[in-house]
This record gives C-alpha cells, sequence and structure tokens, in this order.
C-alpha cells in the first residue's frame, strides 16, 4: 500500500457519528485518505436525510492494495446492517454489526500493517452489557493489553485516570504504585515518541488537599511515595490537590494531569476545552482515537452536533 489511509469505525449506528463525518468532509482539509467501515445501507439512508451528497467509491478489504484513493468519495467497506429508518433507538439490536465492523478493521490492521483506526462513539451501555468499564478495558481484553491508559488529549493539556468508568465507592481499591508507574510509563513513551517531548506530568492526589484523617490514608500510604520514586525518571511533579491544578498558571507548567478517578480529570478538562479534545488508548498495538463524547441519542438527525472532537481525531492521525 502506497499511502497510509486512517481506518474509521462507525460505531453506534444510532449516533450523531455519521452526521459529524460528513460536517468534517465538507472542510476538505484531511490529507490522508479516509476509510469508513459502517453499513452502506444506513450511510445512504443518513446522506439522505442530513442532505449531504457526495460520492461513494465502494471498496473490497480483500484488494485495498489495488485502489488509488482519496477523499474525493466517501471510501467505504460495507457491514451489512438493515434499519428501518435512518435513525433509531439504541438498542442491542446493533452489536452484531459493531462487533462485525471491528473484527473487520482488526482483520485490515493486520493484513495491510495499519496502525490508525478511528471508532465513533458506542454506548457502553448496550454493548458492554455492564460486563467491562469501558471501550479502553474492551479492547484491553480484545489484545491481551495488560498495560493501557486512557489519555484525552488536547494539545494545550492531556488528562489521564487511574480509574475510569468506576463507581467512586470502589475507586480506592483500585489505586496502586503499580497501576501509576505503569500509566506514567505509557504517558511518557507517548509522548517522546510522538512529539519529541518529555512531558511534564501532574500527579492528583485522592482525597481533598491530598489529606485525609482516616487511619489508611491513600495519599500518605500510595501516591506520595510513588510520586517521589517516579520523578527519579520521568519529569513528575506532586501530587497536588485537584481544586488548584487547573488554574491558569498552574495549566502553563505541565501536558498531562494523571488524576486518581474519572470526573476528577474529565470535568475540569471538558470545561475548560468543551469539544477541543480526544481520547486516546496507550498500550495497544495500534493507535486508537475516538471522538471525547457519546452517541448522544438526543441530537440524532438535527443535523446541530458539534463535530470539533472528530475533526480533532482525524487530523490528530493525519499528521503523526
Amino acid at each position: 500500500m502506497n499511502y497510509n489511509p486512517i481506518l474509521i469505525v462507525s460505531g453506534e449506528p444510532n449516533s450523531i457519528f455519521l452526521e459529524i463525518f460528513f460536517k468534517v468532509l465538507k472542510k476538505n482539509i484531511i490529507l490522508s485518505p479516509l476509510i469508513l467501515i459502517t453499513s452502506s445501507k444506513l450511510l445512504k439512508m443518513q446522506m439522505r436525510k442530513l442532505k449531504f451528497k457526495k460520492k461513494i467509491k465502494l471498496l473490497d478489504p480483500l484488494l485495498l492494495d489495488e485502489y488509488k484513493l482519496d477523499n474525493k468519495s466517501i471510501n467505504l467497506i460495507n457491514v451489512e446492517y438493515n434499519p428501518d429508518k435512518a435513525f433509531e433507538k439504541i438498542s442491542t439490536k446493533s452489536n452484531k454489526f459493531i462487533e462485525g465492523s471491528f473484527e473487520l478493521a482488526f482483520k485490515i490492521i493486520k493484513k495491510y500493517k495499519l496502525f490508525k483506526i478511528i471508532h465513533g462513539p458506542i454506548s457502553k451501555k448496550s454493548f458492554l452489557n455492564q460486563k467491562l468499564l469501558g471501550l479502553n478495558e474492551h479492547f484491553s481484553k480484545k489484545f491481551n493489553a495488560r498495560n493501557t491508559c486512557m489519555l484525552i488529549y488536547n494539545k494545550k493539556l492531556s488528562v489521564c485516570p487511574i480509574t475510569t468508568h468506576l463507581p467512586i465507592k470502589l475507586v480506592t481499591n483500585r489505586i496502586s504504585k503499580k497501576i501509576i508507574n505503569d500509566k506514567v510509563s505509557l504517558i511518557s513513551n507517548f509522548y517522546i515518541q510522538n512529539f519529541g517531548l518529555k512531558p511534564k506530568i501532574a500527579i492528583l492526589g485522592l482525597n481533598p488537599h491530598c489529606e485525609s484523617i482516616h487511619k489508611y490514608n491513600e495519599d500518605e500510604k500510595i501516591i506520595k511515595p510513588t510520586t517521589k520514586n517516579l520523578k527519579k525518571k520521568y519529569n513528575v511533579s506532586g501530587p497536588y490537590a485537584a481544586d488548584t491544578i487547573f488554574l491558569k498558571e498552574n495549566r502553563k507548567k505541565i501536558n498531562v494531569v494523571v488524576g486518581m478517578y474519572h470526573d476528577q480529570v474529565l470535568t475540569p478538562l471538558k470545561t475548560l476545552y468543551e469539544y477541543d479534545a480526544i481520547n486516546i488508548t496507550l498500550g495497544l498495538p495500534f493507535i486508537r482515537i475516538s471522538p471525547d463524547h457519546g452517541p448522544n441519542e438526543k441530537m440524532l438527525g438535527m443535523n446541530k452536533s458539534n463535530p470539533t472532537s472528530l475533526l480533532r481525531s482525524i487530523q490528530f492521525l493525519d499528521q503523526n
């Protein structure tokens, strides 16, 4: 293959993904050929509904080497799916389609040695059926990757939660020296490999002001000694109190904030940058990226969704 395409799996068919994908295509600024894996029927139905016009080039996944691709057309690999309407309610009906799309994508990655994949939003509740915490864990299990990391990336400031989609009451049991060490190592290597930069990583405490009146204090027993040890090898500082680390003057001094739980770091990041962030799984055999938002079922068919996160996802792979 004499070009480096970006593979895109549409994900949940009843989502805003194709709408924001059309909006990205309209900008006409992506250099790498985009290959979309989705249902031909679904694509055409949503194009009509959203009044988007573009030629479709149907591809045979076994013959990708033979195509000369650009983005003048939608380069489509079809996966069978038969919706009754352009937009339906999210249900387990689409699970087979989503799983089939991913399986096909993984075969293409292996066959053509591609290392770039983006997928659209997926309903964790419907697709994972409460068997796994999230899609990072789904892909980790799929590829037997024991050390992975969910990085919410923005070029000004990124964040990583040590625990992901976990109930608060279970967070303390999942925090360990090893997990913190592993995630800092992945983040540092990612920045060095992609940007030639040894990142400045700020580690947060768990409790307010990194203090606790309880006999067992995670900040004292785990986070502080781990941070101290990490400083010997990485550009790490902390632990910091979560209520001040995101202040403007503090943000200027760091590249990544590593927090102990999901909302501790994602809430301030999304408040600061809204849709200008992307979700990257580190530690897989390839770079997996998704827009940093869900299917947004309430906005289906309204053509009002913000495409920024998908645009940033594609631009990241287009430029790296």
